[in-house]
């Protein structure tokens, strides 16, 4: 196969890439499960607050579906689970149908069980799951065109799991090419290769360069990539989250507020910007708007 889209926007899913319109999207509203949560089990910062976080989710599902985006639900049913809201990294979907993934993060183990049994009441077919030993998380994956799948190698996503994955998308066409992430702030932060690198349009990407692969770099430049390098001073400070940018379409974005000099860099490169508040919601709780979503359909109409 080729790794071309064969799938339909009749079909209901389909998604090798990152920046095409945005029209069917799984979230999940955080409950009882984060206003129970102990800072301290979830590795969350000083500034996490439930109340607030819950408010400013509903702020950023807004700014989704004002861009026309269906979004699709995961009821929080007071499982207990405060991370299951980022829905980007329990799973994965392809243009043939969905891959469950395996967490990195023990408290997250049970959320892939919540993505398999939504994709079958959707009937989206199911291509594999990641078993241990192997470990992948969605943050750790980037469709750079329809047939390559970067996978970031680090904390959360080892190479049993990217051997596995690999032999699940090979029948389809697609490469699988995985690279070294660094250990950063330790095991218990979370560093994403989308922690470094948010596709924004077609060849065009918002990246940090201190903590990006040499080899991926490398091979962006061979695709004819633009990379926009973010500021370190608002990377620092915001543990990474000004770099995580959701594009709703090419050069369409919803980001985190606070980060003027990302903002302004974005739309230099031709980028339409919106903002939403996510201090307590994003920035302490280690996960942005792309996190926080799960693209089930990306097309062009």
């Amino acid at each position: 196969m080729t790794g071309q889209a064969t799938s339909s926007p009749n079909a209901g899913y389909g998604c090798q890439t990152m920046t095409e319109p945005l029209l069917r999207v799984l979230m999940r509203r955080p409950g009882s499960s984060l206003l129970n949560a102990c800072r301290h089990d979830w590795h969350y910062g000083d500034g996490f607050d439930a109340d607030l976080a819950i408010t400013q989710h509903e702020q950023f599902v807004a700014a989704v579906q004002d861009s026309g985006a269906e979004v699709l639900w995961i009821d929080d049913n007071d499982d207990g689970l405060a991370d299951a809201m980022f829905t980007h990294d329990p799973s994965l979907v392809t243009n043939d149908g969905a891959i469950i993934l395996r967490m990195g993060k023990d408290q997250r183990a049970h959320e892939p069980a919540l993505h398999l049994a939504f994709y079958e009441a959707q009937q989206i077919p199911i291509l594999g799951s990641i078993e241990p030993p192997g470990q992948v998380e969605g943050g750790d994956c980037i469709w750079i065109d329809a047939s390559t799948l970067a996978v970031g190698r680090g904390v959360r996503t080892n190479e049993a799991g990217i051997h596995q994955l690999r032999a699940i998308l090979k029948p389809f066409g697609v490469a699988v090419i995985g690279f070294d992430l660094p250990l950063w702030q330790g095991f218990n932060a979370c560093l994403h290769l989308m922690s470094i690198m948010s596709p924004l349009a077609e060849k065009l990407a918002l990246v940090y360069a201190p903590l990006f692969p040499v080899a991926l770099w490398q091979l962006l430049d061979d695709q004819g990539y633009r990379l926009i390098q973010a500021p370190a001073e608002e990377f620092q400070v915001s543990n990474g989250l000004n770099l995580n940018v959701l594009p709703t379409s090419p050069g369409n974005v919803i980001m985190v507020d606070g980060f003027p000099e990302t903002r302004r860099l974005m739309e230099s490169a031709g980028c339409q910007v919106r903002t939403f508040g996510g201090d307590a919601l994003c920035i302490a709780c280690e996960g942005g708007p792309t996190c926080l979503t799960r693209p089930i359909l990306r097309a062009s109409s």
